[in-house]
């Protein structure tokens, strides 16, 4: 009776969070962070200002989770994207181009690449990314120098520069750039790192 009491609790709990963490997710990328009020919150969500309080400290707690789960969206689809057939550098390429098209969802560079970085901090965004799309690029990296695919390059720093430079696509695309064309250059990017006849 008590592990059935229990495991309704903890079933309502995920629901309510789930509830708020979408529900924010949509206001945050209708009207941006600054501009979406707690009581919009908890209306949209269908709870009470309480459980939001009792769930999340603040609106940036809550807004931090919806980050995570974005990112962990976003990781979630650079794996799928590179099943463990694919060689290293191919998995590379295919991880690049699986960002890129996790971040065309509507509204997601926006709250992920402008809004994120404004309301966490560069500091908090890199622990989150580190997690996330960090991690599976930074294995991705590490994987085709393992394999010896790939220069002999310092896989953080190179995990730093592309990742910058798939941001900067993303940004660019939202803003109406051409997708091939972006894809076209950071193939061209990790063909200059790779091992020749590689």
């Amino acid at each position: 009776m008590q592990e059935a009491s229990r495991r309704s609790n903890q079933d309502r709990t995920s629901r309510t969070q789930a509830a708020l963490i979408a529900a924010a997710r949509k206001l945050f990328i209708e009207k941006g962070y600054t501009e979406t009020g707690t009581p919009e919150l908890v209306a949209e969500a269908g709870v009470t200002r309480g459980a939001l309080y009792h769930h999340f400290a603040d609106k940036q707690a809550l807004f931090r989770a919806v980050i995570e789960a974005e990112n962990a969206a976003v990781a979630a689809e650079i794996e799928e994207a590179t099943p463990a057939k694919l060689k290293p550098i191919e998995a590379l390429a295919s991880g690049g181009e699986a960002f890129l098209a996790a971040m065309s969802l509507p509204g997601r560079t926006r709250l992920m690449l402008i809004e994120a970085p404004a309301v966490l901090g560069r500091e908090a965004m890199d622990a989150i990314d580190a997690a996330h799309g960090g991690r599976t690029l930074r294995e991705g990296i590490a994987a085709a120098i393992e394999a010896d695919m790939l220069q002999a390059v310092p896989v953080e720093a190179a995990a730093l520069l592309l990742s910058a430079a798939y941001e900067r696509a993303a940004l660019s695309i939202a803003a109406g750039a051409d997708l091939a064309q972006w894809r076209a250059l950071i193939r061209i990017v990790l063909d200059g790192l790779r091992r020749s006849n590689r």
